[in-house]
């Protein structure tokens, strides 16, 4: 059967892919496909593999012979699912690959900024220490986490390793109400509590219309401003502007993002322009450890192996 998986390059080149090839033998590997690109590398094809690759309604007229489209990625809003169902094609996506990767990356974010790190690097450098009166440097803020309440908005799988790495850091945690309802059970508070109390607010749920631009000018108005922003998960659920607008005014003492609403970035960000040191920007990186990724190629492997089984695997359509 030809397989086809269409932005390889969006794993990174230092992984083993040998049981996925033992699997499809005819495997065609690109490393990245743009969209005028698709229907002609998908023609024929049975199984159909991708991260981040539009598959929309009007490519699978055109592909009658797919059968599968396995993700490697949890997110699935780049397929159109009901589209998928109507063709008898199924779609698998991947789980809980990445949560302790992205779980670190927020820790290293929160304690690069409780801490000061990247202020006090930046003066040593600069001479400071080498000047001071005494043994060491307090011309930067340091706080403890032990004494900070963490509020987690998306508790599945990556804000649960969130909440267990806290734990071990003595942190209190909060977790939101799901976006768009007010279920406050199993210990959840109102997103209005969640921001009047937390020291630092983690991101974990999905872009959808109940959380596109979940934080704008009135959420971070009701954070404390000695709170951070951390977000991991979509950028779409964070108004750019009104972020870079929070930092400059004091209205939150600092943020870190992993993801712009576009990315790459091509058309500009209001976040990549803001100077303060307040703020930490990487190129969505918090899922990308070695580990991470090799376990997402192995969840995909395992995917196909169902399918070709007739078992149902990670299925959501």
């Amino acid at each position: 059967m030809k397989a086809v998986l269409l932005d390889w390059a969006t794993m990174g080149p230092d992984l083993d892919i040998s049981e996925l090839r033992a699997l499809l033998p005819e495997l065609e590997l690109y490393d990245d496909t743009e969209d005028d690109q698709i229907a002609e590398r998908i023609a024929g094809a049975g199984i159909v593999l991708g991260n981040k690759v539009l598959i929309s309604e009007a490519l699978f007229a055109g592909a009658p012979d797919m059968r599968f489209i396995g993700l490697t990625a949890t997110g699935t809003d780049n397929v159109d699912l009901e589209a998928a169902k109507r063709h008898g094609v199924a779609v698998a996506n991947i789980r809980g690959y990445c949560s302790q990767s992205v779980a670190e990356h927020v820790f290293a974010c929160l304690l690069n900024l409780a801490h000061g790190i990247a202020p006090y690097s930046r003066d040593v450098r600069a001479g400071e220490w080498q000047k001071a009166n005494i043994f060491c440097l307090l011309t930067h803020p340091i706080l403890e986490l032990s004494a900070m309440t963490l509020g987690i908005v998306g508790y599945g799988a990556l804000g649960k390793t969130v909440a267990r790495i806290a734990e071990a850091f003595n942190m209190e945690i909060i977790v939101a109400a799901r976006p768009g309802t007010d279920d406050v059970a199993d210990g959840r508070v109102s997103m209005d509590e969640l921001l009047a109390r937390s020291d630092v607010i983690s991101l974990h749920c999905p872009l959808n219309d109940h959380t596109r631009d979940l934080f704008g000018e009135a959420e971070f108005k009701a954070m404390k401003p000695s709170a951070f922003l951390i977000n991991t998960a979509r950028g779409g659920l964070v108004d750019s502007a009104a972020l870079a607008g929070a930092l400059r005014d004091g209205e939150i003492a600092g943020a870190a993002v992993d993801v712009l609403p576009k990315e790459p970035p091509v058309d500009g960000d209001p976040l990549l322009d803001y100077k303060g040191e307040n703020l930490l920007v990487t190129p969505h990186i918090a899922w990308g450890t070695l580990t991470a990724r090799q376990n997402a190629i192995d969840e995909l492997t395992a995917n196909v192996a169902a399918f070709l089984k007739a078992e149902d695997r990670n299925r959501v359509a």
